[in-house]
């Protein structure tokens, strides 16, 4: 076999691992999407069903996986965690939730975000990295435990204030799975906005909060940087409806850096919360052009 062929198979195969894969993207939805029953907080067949299958997923690709278990009125909830890099670094926390709101599939809010954080479990394996980089994938995002300390990702933030672990900066994920091309397909919490970012819900957008960190800063300067999809930033305050209405709040709340990766939910898609939140309505080639930018965006950090 010729040197150059070698070399050749070895980028190629590099270049694999280094992109998102719109099969196993769709595959994966599936599956997450068809549990016995839904994936609300009174359904906990469910949920446990949801976080073996993102266990088994993670534990092909990283080393250290672990359910993290948290009681709530007598009942375990948990959060499915796994780790890439070397120990003892700053961490960077990826996360997504995996339960829904009510009775209906939650394909996009937010199987879409839980893809993603299995696509990225894939690409970052055997990767070296600067960072320790921890995937959680939460549960009791949604209410009626939204806001309060029973939310999978209080639990986590707060276990990594407590063990007074460095953290360098968190990313969320929540709904990136629907765009639209159609005029007027886009709002928002103020008219005016529409005049800076457009009518067409064809963008991902990274929510920054004000003052929270440069990491923040760094990630998003660089994940604005891909060509595949249109990227738009938006730094606002907490009064600014919808800004904090994902996990990536607790972690404001304890002080870190964290950036909101979404394509604003309601404003955008109006099957939110409701039984049209299918599979067939999201654009997976859009969904796994966000997940390369986040993932070169997150191996490029310094």
């Amino acid at each position: 076999m010729k040197p150059c062929f070698i070399i050749c198979l070895v980028l190629s195969t590099l270049r694999l691992f280094s992109q998102s894969d719109t099969a196993l993207i769709s595959a994966h939805l599936d599956s997450v999407i068809n549990t016995n029953g839904y994936r609300n907080y009174r359904n906990t067949e469910a949920l446990n069903k949801t976080a073996e299958y993102i266990y088994g997923v993670f534990s092909r690709y990283a080393d250290t996986v672990f359910y993290q278990n948290f009681p709530v009125k007598n009942i375990e909830y948990k959060n499915v965690i796994c780790r890439f890099g070397p120990a003892g670094k700053p961490v960077v926390v990826v996360g997504a939730h995996y339960d829904v709101c009510g009775n209906q599939d939650g394909a996009d809010d937010n199987a879409s975000g839980v893809v993603a954080l299995l696509e990225l479990a894939r690409m970052l394996k055997g990767k070296e990295l600067k960072y320790q980089i921890e995937i959680v994938a939460y549960s009791l995002e949604e209410p009626p435990y939204f806001e309060t300390e029973f939310m999978g990702s209080y639990i986590h933030a707060k276990s990594l204030y407590d063990t007074k672990t460095t953290v360098y900066g968190m990313i969320c994920f929540d709904m990136i799975g629907y765009f639209s091309n159609e005029k007027n397909s886009q709002t928002y919490p103020l008219r005016f906005l529409k005049i800076f970012y457009g009518n067409k819900g064809d963008f991902i957008t990274a929510v920054n909060n004000f003052g929270k960190g440069r990491f923040a800063r760094r990630f998003t300067r660089k994940f604005r940087k891909t060509d595949d999809i249109r990227v738009k930033k938006i730094t606002a305050p907490n009064a600014l409806v919808g800004v904090d209405l994902s996990d990536h709040r607790n972690y404001w709340k304890f002080g870190y850096s964290a950036t909101f990766i979404t394509n604003t939910a309601f404003y955008r898609n109006k099957n939110y919360h409701t039984t049209g939140d299918r599979k067939e309505k999201l654009d997976i080639q859009k969904m796994s052009f966000v997940i390369n930018a986040v993932y070169h965006s997150l191996i490029s950090l310094n």
